[in-house]
């Protein structure tokens, strides 16, 4: 059986990257603009980042908008039976019922989501559709399945793959029905760009914990945990175990450490290390997060070593190993 750190062995990467960024700025100061902004540029986790920022790159460099690059991208990685972190092909709750979480974001401030849906391929396009066509930012469960299938979508027929089910049954028979939270079971897709135009979109999706209790819905749907876009300042995205993200409400948290002057990768590290403080087991998992603000500057940080994230400028679609807190 492939298990998620496998697919990410046995993906090719680069050399780790250094990023480089604004020169801090006073408290409140607004982020200016620089002469040379890096645009169009897109940035999103893990190694399957990389066929999700080819399909966004031939949007944005094709001129299009930042929310249809960010849409289309994690679409592919949705689409993919054989990643088990996200889509109908991700690893089900302890309950079997595969459920998804996806958020999206554009550069106007609005935003949608939808949490715990089933049998939906592509749960981002949902999300996309409560923020245009609601007055709402988030139906969950039933209610998510049902707007789906009023406006259009289809029920899949995929069932869980023999892989999937036989490493659910051995999951049972081994922890006797108790969600367990380690590095290896919350991966996700979280993907944030920056258009010719300059605008920021983000999106998040997600099969969330394996084997979590039927009806958890982690930070990917949770604007502002999973997901945080301000076109003012940057964007952010987030990966790993959602209860941690959520109890520091990190991409928000990271939009505005930049809002006061950190540059990316700071505001990422500054994040990581408020986990790390304020949550005294962060040893046993792992929690990574991505950043970009409106120069085209990025960060990446994670607390353990092992995170990945794909980056696309300049034409090139690029994998980098991301620095990261625990050393030891």
């Amino acid at each position: 059986m492939t298990s998620r750190r496998d697919f990410i062995k046995k993906s090719a990467f680069a050399s780790a990257f250094v990023i480089g960024g604004l020169p801090e700025l006073g408290k409140s100061e607004p982020l200016p603009y620089s002469n040379n902004i890096r645009k169009p540029i897109v940035i999103s986790t893990w190694p399957h980042g990389m066929p999700a920022n080819d399909a966004a790159w031939k949007i944005l460099s094709g001129g299009g908008r930042a929310l249809d690059a960010v849409e289309q991208g994690v679409m592919v990685v949705e689409a993919d039976t054989t990643n088990l972190s996200v889509g109908l092909g991700g690893y089900p709750d302890r309950d079997g019922h595969v459920t998804l979480d996806a958020s999206i974001m554009d550069e106007k401030g609005n935003c949608g989501s939808v949490g715990c849906i089933e049998h939906i391929l592509h749960p981002i396009s949902v999300a996309r559709m409560v923020m245009e066509k609601t007055p709402h930012v988030m139906l969950v469960g039933d209610g998510a399945y049902q707007f789906a299938l009023e406006n259009g979508f289809k029920r899949s027929t995929q069932e869980m793959t023999p892989e999937v089910k036989t490493a659910w049954e051995k999951w049972k028979s081994e922890n006797h029905f108790q969600p367990v939270i380690d590095k290896n079971n919350h991966d996700t897709i979280g993907m944030v760009a920056m258009d010719n135009n300059g605008d920021l979109s983000g999106s998040c999706t997600t099969s969330g914990l394996a084997w979590k209790v039927h009806g958890r819905v982690g930070d990917s749907p949770i604007i502002g945990d999973g997901l945080f876009v301000d076109n003012e300042i940057g964007a952010a995205c987030a990966t790993g175990k959602g209860e941690a993200v959520m109890k520091i409400c990190g991409t928000h948290l990271i939009v505005e450490l930049m809002r006061n002057g950190k540059t990316p990768q700071q505001a990422c590290e500054e994040a990581i290390q408020r986990i790390a403080k304020k949550q005294s087991d962060y040893k046993t998992f792992q929690v990574g997060f991505l950043a970009i603000n409106k120069n085209g500057d990025t960060g990446a940080y994670s607390l353990s070593k092992g995170f990945q994230y794909a980056l696309a400028v300049n034409g090139e679609n690029k994998l980098f190993d991301s620095d990261y807190f625990v050393k030891a």
